[in-house]
C-alpha cells in the first residue's frame, strides 16, 4: 500500500462517504480533505459541513456548481443530440467529469496526493471518474474503497458505522428502497425490486413527474428561444442554462413528461436495468432537433447523427476529457453557429409535440420552392427526371445484367 499524506474525497455526508472518510483516515492514515458538490440535486448540501467537522475534518470544500454543470457539460452534450443507446439522455455520466475535474483542482492546491470516490467495482461511476482525473493529472493516485475493503453489504456498512460511532440519518427507520442519483439533468433509480427486469416500478417511486395518466387534461404550450444551439429564453424571458434545467424539469414534470425504464449495457460488462427523469432533457432534445431542422444543411445534420452515437459513447463510457471526445466538440459547435431561433412545443399528457420553429435569419425553409401552389418558377420539376435516371443508372445496369 502506497503511503498517502493527504486525499481528497468526493463526499456526501451519506451512509457510504462517511464511513469512507472513517476507513481512509484509519486504513491509509492520512489527512482527509472532503469535497461536496452541489449539482442541483435537491437535497441540502451544508449537513456535509457539519458531518465532516464533526470528523476532525480541517478542509472542507462545499461548492454550487450548478451554473457551470448546465453550462460547460449538459449544453454541451444537448448540441449533439446526445442518447445513447438510442433512449438514456445520460444524466449521471455528464456530472461526472465536473467532479473529477474538481477532484483534481482541490488535490492540485491542497497539496494532496490522491483522490477518493464512493463507486463500487461493477459500476461506470468508478471508470468516469477515474478516467477524468488521470486525464487532468496522470501521477493521482486513486483510492476506490470498494475495491479494497470487504465492506460488501448494507448491513456490514450499518455494523461499521455502529462500531465507529458514525451518525447515520434514519438507521433503524424506513429507507428508500433505490439507489439513487440526482442532479439538474435527471433522477436515477437502480437496485432492490428494480434488478427484476419484468417488474414494473412503484408510481411512489417517482419523484419529478407525475403519471401521464394524472397529468393534466389541458396541455401547456411553451416557447424557446435558441441562439447557436443553447435555449436562452423560456416564452420570451431570458434565462441562464441552470434556470433553463430547473424550470423545464418543472413543467415538464407537472404534464408526466421524462419516464424512462430501461436495460442498458455498463461499460464493464454487465447489463443494469434502470429507471430515470429527465423531464427537461426530454424536452430539450426535442426542441433543439426542431430548431436544427429548419437551420442546420441537410449533409451537416446528417453527419452529427451519424457521429453522436459514437460521442454518446465517450461520454457514457467516461472519456468527456479524452482528445477524441474534444475533436468531436468542436466540430459540433461550430455546426451550431446558424441554429438560432424559436421552438413552440405542446406539452400534453408524457408527450413533447413540436408545434412550430422559426428563424428569421437562420432558416433554410423556402416556401416558394416547398409549396404545393404555383411556385412561380423556382423549381422546375422537370430537373427531376434527370436526377432520377442518374441515381437509378447503377440499378438499372445490375437488373438488365441479371436479366440477360
Amino acid at each position: 500500500m502506497s503511503k498517502i499524506n493527504k486525499v481528497v474525497l468526493a463526499y456526501s455526508g451519506g451512509l457510504d462517504t462517511s464511513i469512507i472518510l472513517k476507513w481512509l483516515q484509519d486504513v491509509y492514515d492520512c489527512e482527509v480533505v472532503t469535497f461536496t458538490a452541489d449539482l442541483g440535486q435537491g437535497e441540502e448540501v451544508e449537513p456535509a459541513r457539519a458531518k465532516a467537522q464533526a470528523a476532525g475534518i480541517k478542509d472542507i470544500f462545499i461548492e454550487d456548481l450548478r451554473e457551470e454543470f448546465a453550462r460547460d457539460y449538459v449544453f454541451p452534450m444537448f448540441r449533439a443530440n446526445t442518447i445513447y443507446e438510442g433512449e438514456y439522455l445520460l444524466g449521471t455520466s455528464i456530472a461526472r467529469p465536473l467532479i473529477a475535474k474538481r477532484l483534481i483542482e482541490i488535490a492540485n492546491q491542497t497539496g494532496a496526493d490522491a483522490i477518493s470516490h464512493g463507486a463500487t467495482g461493477k459500476g461506470n461511476d468508478q471508470v468516469r471518474f477515474e478516467l477524468g482525473a488521470y486525464a487532468l493529472r496522470p501521477d493521482i493516485h486513486v483510492i476506490a474503497p470498494w475495491r479494497e475493503w470487504d465492506l460488501n453489504s448494507r448491513q456490514s456498512l450499518l455494523a461499521y458505522a455502529e462500531k465507529h460511532g458514525i451518525s447515520v440519518e434514519n438507521k433503524k427507520g424506513k429507507t428508500s428502497p433505490y439507489s439513487m442519483d440526482a442532479n439538474l439533468l435527471h433522477i436515477s433509480y437502480e437496485g432492490r425490486i428494480l434488478e427484476d427486469p419484468w417488474t414494473e416500478p412503484e408510481e411512489d417511486m417517482w419523484r419529478w413527474t407525475v403519471s401521464p395518466e394524472n397529468a393534466p387534461d389541458k396541455a401547456t404550450y411553451i416557447e424557446l428561444t435558441y441562439q447557436h444551439g443553447d435555449v436562452t429564453e423560456i416564452d420570451g424571458v431570458p434565462v441562464s442554462p441552470a434556470t433553463v434545467l430547473e424550470q423545464l424539469n418543472k413543467i415538464a414534470g407537472a404534464n408526466g413528461i421524462g419516464r424512462l425504464d430501461i436495460v442498458e449495457n455498463r461499460y464493464v460488462g454487465m447489463k443494469s436495468r434502470g429507471c430515470y427523469e429527465t423531464p427537461a432533457g426530454t424536452i430539450l432534445l426535442k426542441a433543439h432537433r426542431a430548431i436544427e431542422s429548419l437551420t442546420l444543411d441537410r449533409e451537416v445534420a446528417h453527419l452529427k447523427d451519424e457521429l453522436m452515437p459514437r460521442y454518446a459513447s465517450l461520454i457514457y463510457n467516461g472519456y468527456w476529457w479524452s482528445p477524441e471526445r474534444k475533436l468531436l466538440q468542436t466540430m459540433i459547435d461550430e455546426s451550431q453557429v446558424s441554429v438560432n431561433g424559436k421552438v413552440r412545443l405542446k406539452l400534453y399528457k408524457g408527450n413533447v409535440i413540436v408545434v412550430g420553429r422559426a428563424s428569421d435569419t437562420d432558416s433554410l425553409f423556402d416556401e416558394s420552392i416547398a409549396t404545393f401552389e404555383d411556385d412561380g418558377g423556382a423549381y422546375n420539376q422537370k430537373d427531376a427526371e434527370g436526377f432520377i435516371k442518374l441515381n437509378a443508372l447503377r440499378m438499372r445496369i445490375a437488373a438488365a445484367k441479371q436479366a440477360r
